[in-house]
């Protein structure tokens, strides 16, 4: 007899928290071994269960409006939040804009505005995104904002304090574009438009300038064995592999100390370094600390700051994986649990830009896809460790598939009153039905009991690991096998007037309707309204929609089943309603007249 499945959730939730005793001794004095086993304990192998969470996206740089590589950080960021949630943690998750540096200055005057309303502005904008895609972020931080100026000034002085920061002369090609300075490896010959030959950087295509001045230096090159021996004690520390292991690469060159500062005659929208008003602090330090800002730094900031994770595009993962953890290992704080890493998106397999005319408007293609079916085509097409493609076409194909036919087909034909008339979860019939094969079902029926019996722990991996994509790739499946199993048995030829055929038929569809009940329960951190929409016409209530309560199917294992006999929902509309090319197009064309009226 096979036997029950019952979901627990892990009593280690994968979190933990760092003692704060300072080291006696700097950590560069210890050997190799002792200097593995104290950066261990920022790895995510030793857990306490302390229950917190603490999930971030990047902040997004306000020097223009938000585009769909944002929206796919924050979607992102938001199923780990709903996700944790459902598991009984208590999550924080933060989100917001980064609203300082040369940039921002330089397209605040183009726009004949004052930084601050410019940054407004944009950030309004994000914020309104974010809102209208259902992100539930817990704390929306802005890098203008007086607690994150004192939580800059103050991490900053226990820097300079314990000597990792010194004033001295810089000589090197910086972006402008970028906020960084690049070492002549990363630089190389291009020509613009003009025809003029300059200089770009490798990565980002960006032009670069030479620059010398004075400023302030971070001791980036005293970091860089405990960097490597975080990584090699932490090898999950960054994911997916791929990244972690570009990481290791840039580790194995020497890292050249980081200016951290920029001369204020020359860039004055920024926060001062403290006891220095001719330097203004440079924006990755300012803009890298929010994330302590928003875990209460430099208060009582422990309860969060020991359990976070983070979200960052492809493109920032230096800033992330060492300049971050350099900054945090000079100030004596713990380093992220995980850096997690996603790539980018292309439109028609081109790089998005203004100049094609090919940037996808991601507020615009929410309100035509729906806010849901913009979350499940992200995450359900994002490949975190290689670009995605979006085209239209592709959204409406995979929307329809997946959530209008197959799982609204399901739960349309489940909850009928042609097959379900009384509109209640049926009994479940343990003859017709039986822990071993003797009754009216078939092999394939068993498997597919089996692969929805495992589906949480599958599902739990991918979602933990960041491959949303392959946690629904399993949830698919297993609606394929459900709508087999229906179309199979054919409950709609069965004869109601037969006692065994009302049995077998009511069996049928308690199965189904016990299927669809863990689909909806896992899909909520994809899609909360469709899956709620689901579950509240399976009469699911809200304290049954958590990870514990995904117990399957109990009645097979001879328990009792809390929803037999109950009256479904009342909400009988489609799940997810079909959309036409033509229709859509149309859709597009009066959302973009009605921003343009705005």
């Amino acid at each position: 007899m096979r036997l029950p499945f019952l979901f627990v959730t892990r009593s280690c939730k994968a979190v933990h928290r760092l003692q704060q005793s300072p080291l006696l001794l700097p950590i560069s004095a210890l050997s190799r071994d002792q200097r593995v086993n104290v950066l261990r304990h920022t790895s995510t192998h030793l857990c306490k269960d302390n229950g917190n969470h603490y999930i971030t996206t990047p902040i997004f740089y306000v020097n223009a409006s938000p585009h769909l590589g944002h929206l796919y950080s924050a979607v992102i960021a938001d199923l780990f939040h709903r996700y944790k949630l459902l598991q009984g943690f208590n999550s924080k998750f933060a989100t917001g804009t980064d609203e300082h540096g040369l940039k921002i200055q330089q397209a605040a005057e183009a726009a004949g505005k004052d930084p601050l309303t410019f940054c407004t502005d944009v950030s309004e904008r994000f914020r309104h995104l974010f809102s209208s895609c259902n992100i539930s972020y817990t704390d929306y931080i802005r890098t203008t904002e007086q607690r994150h100026r004192r939580a800059v000034e103050h991490f900053w002085s226990v820097l300079w304090n314990k000597g990792h920061i010194y004033k001295g002369s810089y000589e090197g090609w910086y972006s402008t574009q970028d906020e960084s300075f690049l070492m002549p490896s990363q630089v190389g010959d291009a020509v613009d438009s003009s025809g003029k030959d300059i200089k770009v950087s490798l990565e980002s295509g960006h032009k670069v300038e030479w620059m010398k001045e004075e400023n302030y230096m971070f001791r980036l090159s005293a970091f860089r064995s405990q960097l490597l021996d975080w990584l090699r004690g932490n090898p999950r520390a960054v994911q997916p592999e791929r990244f972690y292991h570009a990481v290791l690469q840039w580790l194995q060159e020497d890292l050249p100390d980081l200016s951290v500062s920029r001369q204020r005659s020359r860039l004055h929208w920024g926060i001062p370094v403290p006891g220095d008003a001719e330097q203004t602090i440079y924006v990755w330090l300012d803009a890298l600390v929010n994330y302590l800002t928003v875990a209460g730094y430099p208060d009582k900031h422990e309860q969060w700051w020991n359990v976070a994770h983070h979200i960052v595009g492809k493109d920032i993962l230096k800033f992330h994986a060492i300049y971050w953890p350099s900054f945090l290992l000079g100030a004596g704080l713990p380093l992220p649990q995980t850096i997690h890493v996603h790539s980018h998106w292309t439109v028609g397999g081109k790089k998005m830009s203004k100049s094609l005319g090919n940037v996808v408007d991601p507020l615009e293609r929410s309100q035509t896809f729906t806010t849901d079916g913009m979350r499940y085509f992200l995450l359900r097409q994002g490949v975190p460790d290689s670009d995605c493609d979006y085209t239209d076409d592709k959204v409406i194909k995979l929307l329809h598939a997946e959530l209008a036919d197959s799982l609204g087909g399901l739960l349309n034909r489940c909850t009928a009153p042609a097959l379900n008339p009384a509109q209640i979860y049926p009994l479940f019939c343990s003859q017709s039905f039986p822990s071993q094969q003797g009754g009216r079902a078939v092999v394939e029926d068993y498997r597919m009991l089996d692969a929805v019996r495992n589906l949480p722990a599958v599902v739990e991996q991918y979602y933990e690991s960041m491959h949303v994509y392959k946690a629904l790739e399993a949830i698919t499946a297993c609606v394929k096998q459900t709508n087999g199993f229906v179309q199979r048995h054919a409950p709609w030829k069965l004869d109601r007037k037969d006692v065994e055929d009302q049995l077998w038929l009511d069996t049928i569809i308690h199965v189904s309707l016990e299927c669809l009940r863990i689909y909806g329960t896992l899909l909520q951190p994809v899609v909360p309204e469709i899956s709620n929409k689901l579950l509240s016409r399976l009469a699911v209530q809200p304290d049954e929609r958590s990870w514990a309560a995904l117990n399957f199917l109990p009645r097979y294992y001879g328990m009792d089943c809390p929803f037999e006999r109950r009256a479904l929902g009342s909400d009988t509309g489609v799940l997810f309603r079909r959309m036409e090319s033509q229709n859509v197009d149309k859709q597009k064309s009066k959302t973009k007249k009605a921003a343009k009226l705005k």
